[in-house]
């Protein structure tokens, strides 16, 4: 997979994955707040539930999905009510006067923040039709397996580099400074921002 249009996919792919949205959010605040350590962890959680909607997608398995509207219905409440969650979290780190209660939100063992991570895309029944999308439009029907799961490792580097990507940059010496300063509003931010993102999967139709 070579060419000026497979570099403009990829580019596309990681553009829209780093993007402002409840994956990113998590690892800036998980990353600014307990460290390089706990956001990388929390990022390999979240690279999983990419992945294993990626490679249910890539195995058919979205059709399957599709036929039983009940399961992306469950998956579309679990989704909203753990971003709900997060923002009542995130809410109660801005009204904290203390710092440990914004440790305690963010932190967690290696597992903890693992499985934290790896609930974000898992719970988002919209992240299986996404890749199943990509699927049908990049390739040709009658594609084989092969070609499937290589379109599915050629972006899936994408978004390791984004996931990484984050934790790293949002653990620096630098910004990890700035965010303390400004911690607060940062946390309202994220706040307003997951329970904006609950009520949009609340009210969102999912289609085929």
């Amino acid at each position: 997979m070579i060419g000026p249009e497979w570099a403009a996919l990829w580019l596309a792919w990681v553009l829209a994955g780093g993007s402002p949205g409840p994956a990113t959010l998590s690892i800036a605040g998980t990353s600014m707040n307990t460290g390089r350590r706990a956001g990388l962890v929390f990022s390999l959680g979240i690279l999983f539930g990419s992945a294993s909607w990626g490679l249910a997608a890539a195995a058919g398995l979205s059709a399957l999905m599709l036929a039983n509207a009940w399961v992306f219905e469950l998956l579309r409440y679990c989704g909203a009510g753990y971003l709900l969650f997060l923002a009542v979290k995130s809410l109660r780190s801005a009204l904290a006067p203390h710092a440990p209660l914004s440790q305690r939100a963010y932190g967690g063992t290696g597992w903890q923040l693992f499985a934290k991570g790896a609930l974000i895309h898992l719970t988002n029944p919209k992240a299986i039709l996404s890749w199943a999308s990509i699927y049908s439009l990049v390739l040709p029907a009658g594609s084989t397996p092969v070609e499937v799961f290589g379109l599915f490792a050629f972006l899936y580097s994408g978004s390791i580099l984004v996931f990484i990507g984050y934790a790293f940059l949002f653990s620096t010496p630098g910004v990890v400074a700035s965010y303390m300063r400004m911690k607060r509003w940062f946390e309202f931010a994220f706040a307003g921002f997951f329970g904006f993102a609950s009520l949009k999967i609340l009210t969102a139709r999912l289609e085929g």
